[in-house]
């Protein structure tokens, strides 16, 4: 017997698809714990709290950002991880082979699309990954802010467990000082406090 979605529009499958598709990113573990540490967050928890702040604190990006195309990014960006997984942004080894890993997923992911969905969603995708433009700029300051922000909640767990130093945080976070200097001045007096609580080595050894 026929299925009766054969009668439905193709692009509205395709979109169904796509959309039973990118729930996976709910099972793609990151490094980082919720804030009370009873676990660590999804990727897909973790996108939906960074839009939430870039609608929130859209207001200390250095130049003119067009907030849903931000939102948009990063919602986007780590769709990728479905098939790539999460890189720990500290992993060196790891990151030898990201970029290729990521680059598959978004062809394989974005391609599930009807053809004018996949051209824009790929393109905000693209854009976040090369960091030219305001918007991709403010969206990997958010992207590297939240991180911090559940670490000092947590007291430093995911530092502490991969024996990270606050110069090495400083390396990370560094390129939020020109996107939002009231964000990245934040950062510093965040870091400090929790190198004073030693959440945080100052140092590498």
């Amino acid at each position: 017997m026929r299925s009766p979605l054969a009668l439905m529009p193709p692009r509205l499958l395709q979109q169904m698809q796509f959309v039973v598709e990118i729930d996976k990113l709910k099972r793609v573990l990151r490094q980082t714990l919720l804030t009370d540490g009873s676990r660590r967050e999804n990727s897909a928890e973790h996108s939906w709290h960074i839009a939430l702040m870039a609608i929130l604190l859209s207001e200390y990006a250095t130049e003119p950002i067009d907030v849903l195309r931000v939102v948009k990014m990063l919602l986007l960006h780590d769709l990728v991880e479905i098939d790539a997984g999460d890189t720990f942004c500290y992993d060196d080894r790891g990151h030898e082979s990201k970029a290729e890993r990521e680059m598959q997923a978004a062809e394989r992911l974005f391609n599930l699309l009807p053809p004018d969905q996949a051209s824009e969603f790929r393109a905000l995708w693209d854009e976040f990954e090369a960091q030219t433009t305001a918007d991709a700029q403010f969206a990997a300051t958010l992207d590297r802010l939240q991180p911090l922000l559940n670490n000092h909640q947590t007291q430093g767990h995911t530092w502490q467990l991969h024996d990270i130093s606050r110069d090495r945080v400083m390396q990370r976070v560094a390129p939020m000082q020109g996107s939002a200097p009231d964000l990245w001045q934040f950062v510093q007096h965040l870091l400090d406090e929790c190198v004073a609580n030693g959440y945080l080595k100052p140092t590498r050894e």
